[in-house]
């Protein structure tokens, strides 16, 4: 009966002390409260009641336990007296009430549980300025009998209920609670906080000048500010056109005395260079009819041409624009059209070498097409951009103008007759204009427009002499100077598989059965015009950088005269050289040596003799002969 009865008064004595927790939550105002059951490792189940409490409004009576929490239970009592005894631990910001039972290993079980539970909620109070604590009161019963509680006599003062780690614990919280105390921190900060108002920024010691009301400004030109003295605006003064000084003026009309302008032209070695040409009136024509040798000779031939110190020499100021060689088999002349309108004449016979150059300046402007006549070779032809046609007479000592036309720029000329009596030339602004030498006079006598936007080349089939050819920007034309309309000529063939600018368009140098072009495109192209009745088939393409870029003359590939299969290009690879080709589109020969160090864009040959003479961007020649 009595175990009953102590069992019915247990139940009954919880059941009060939850009613009791529910008034003291509902007097607190407390938001909310937490009861969660807890296994412990003996079996046993705890009860945990968490409520939150704040430090900030904390008073010495609101840690105790309220009387209805202690009456008629024993325990109660104990846990009162538990909350007396943290009072006088002020770092203990929770209070343990722990109703312990069976044996202190259970109740240090339900205490561990208790003190992770306060961690956890203090964690998520730590973004608050004040700090909870916790009431805790545990209340265990035993799943096996129903033994009375027991009271714990140390209680909390020397913590006999605690693990050693959690009475270090509790040690080392308050002291650290007491050292912050001690700081005073919060006082600390006020003052400063304080202080910070209280001061104020400090001046600066540079004093700042004061503007003066009637400062002088600073000076200005009055002329700059068109006024004049007296302050009233100038009248805007009338725009004057810009007389802008022509840098190459045209020479004036007329023959000009060939006077060589690095020589005295008084000079026995001159008037023995003019007496030299000029009986030189006969072309050597004998190898002209004879039948093409086999590439096997070809090749041994140019194998044996040499460049020497003696063979290279400055023979005009600026670049090399044309390059001719007079068709001598004695003795050897190369002349020089350069971008400063001077022709540049070069005797490889004369010793030393600088005494047998004579330049010349017959035209104002690039001399851009040079040529030797066919039926006198003591006459030399020159074209220029400034719109003139020269005939160089060395019996003569004169530079007669055969056509002058200062409207419009010259680019290329051909000799439409063999005696050389007929002229065709090529204009920059793609109209072509028919030249008879045999007229008096310097104009021509047919003007006829073509389709192209430019002209570049003009060459004259070498049998059929009616038709030539003209490279375009992109577009390679063949004419029939039979059929020419003034108005507007259209062109028998166009050859339109150019994608960028030509360089130039050439029929090879006996039949005229083949035609190469240069272009920008880094190809050189060969085709079949043996039938020009038709289309002309392209034959071959030959992969060439033909990028000289802004300095350097653009190249122009030509027949070698001799050959009727062979050109000659010039090369921009490492080391410098001058290139033949085959129109099959084989190499054949590179022409190498160390005297060679620059690019040659305009090359020639002579047309019997195996010497190649070659023009660079600094107006000097480099010659090959065996």
């Amino acid at each position: 009966m009595s175990g009953s009865r102590v069992a019915a008064e247990k139940v009954g004595s919880r059941q009060r002390l939850q009613v009791k927790v529910n008034e003291y939550k509902e007097n607190q105002n407390v938001a909310y409260a937490s009861l969660r059951p807890v296994q412990t490792f003996l079996g046993k189940t705890a009860q945990v009641y968490l409520v939150p409490f704040s430090l900030s409004n904390y008073k010495p009576d609101q840690l105790k336990c309220p009387e209805s929490l202690l009456d008629k239970n024993s325990n109660n009592e104990v846990a009162c007296k538990k909350c007396k005894k943290a009072e006088v631990k002020e770092t203990c910001r929770g209070i343990l009430t722990p109703k312990m039972e069976a044996t202190s290993s259970k109740a240090e079980s339900t205490l561990q549980k208790s003190s992770s539970d306060v961690h956890t909620e203090s964690n998520k109070r730590q973004n608050k300025s004040t700090s909870d604590t916790v009431i805790l009161s545990a209340d265990t019963e035993s799943s096996q009998d129903g033994d009375s509680d027991e009271d714990t006599t140390s209680g909390l003062d020397d913590f006999s209920g605690l693990s050693p780690y959690e009475r270090k614990r509790l040690k080392n919280i308050s002291e650290n609670a007491n050292f912050f105390a001690s700081l005073h921190l919060s006082e600390s900060a006020a003052r400063l906080r304080e202080i910070v108002k209280k001061r104020q920024p400090t001046e600066s010691k540079r004093k700042k000048p004061k503007k003066k009301e009637n400062e002088t400004g600073c000076r200005r030109s009055m002329r700059l500010l068109k006024v004049d003295p007296s302050g009233v605006p100038l009248p805007a003064a009338p725009s004057q056109p810009i007389v802008v000084a022509d840098e190459s003026p045209l020479l004036p009309p007329g023959p000009l005395e060939m006077t060589p302008e690095n020589q005295d032209d008084n000079s026995e070695p001159f008037k023995g260079f003019l007496q030299t040409w000029a009986e030189l009136s006969k072309t050597s024509s004998k190898n002209r009819g004879k039948e093409l040798s086999s590439i096997k000779s070809y090749k041994a031939n140019l194998n044996g041409m040499f460049i020497s110190e003696d063979t290279v020499c400055k023979v005009t100021r600026g670049s090399i624009f044309s390059v001719a060689l007079h068709p001598s088999e004695v003795r050897t002349l190369v002349a020089a059209g350069a971008k400063s309108g001077q022709v540049g004449l070069w005797d490889l016979t004369h010793q030393p070498k600088e005494d047998g150059i004579y330049i010349f300046q017959p035209h104002s402007q690039p001399v851009s097409c040079l040529y030797f006549s066919p039926a006198n070779p003591a006459h030399i032809l020159s074209l220029s951009y400034d719109g003139t046609v020269r005939c160089g007479d060395f019996s003569r000592a004169v530079f007669e103008e055969v056509y002058r036309n200062e409207e419009s720029s010259f680019s290329s000329f051909d000799f439409l007759a063999e005696d050389a009596s007929t002229l065709i030339v090529g204009h920059w602004d793609g109209s072509m204009s028919l030249v008879d030498r045999r007229t008096p006079g310097t104009s021509y006598e047919k003007l006829i427009n073509s389709s192209l936007s430019k002209i570049r080349t003009v060459h004259v089939h070498p049998v059929h002499r009616q038709y030539f050819i003209t490279a375009g920007l992109r577009d390679v034309h063949i004419y029939d100077a039979r059929c020419l309309n003034p108005s507007r000529s259209q062109p028998l063939i166009s050859l339109t598989e150019h994608t960028k600018s030509l360089a130039s368009a050439y029929f090879s140098p006996l039949t005229g059965n083949r035609l190469v072009t240069t272009c920008a495109d880094c190809k050189l192209r060969i085709f079949d015009s043996s039938c020009i009745s038709s289309q002309f088939p392209l034959l071959t393409t030959i992969r060439h950088n033909t990028i000289t870029g802004r300095w350097l003359t653009r190249f122009q590939a030509v027949w070698d005269p001799k050959q009727e299969d062979c050109f000659i290009v010039g090369s921009m690879a490492y080391p410098r050289r001058v290139e033949i080709f085959h129109e099959t589109g084989k190499q054949v020969h590179s022409f190498l040596g160390e005297c060679l160090a620059s690019v040659c864009s305009i090359n020639a040959m002579h047309p019997t003799r195996y010497i190649l003479a070659g023009g660079n961007s600094s107006g000097r020649m480099h010659v090959f002969m065996n």
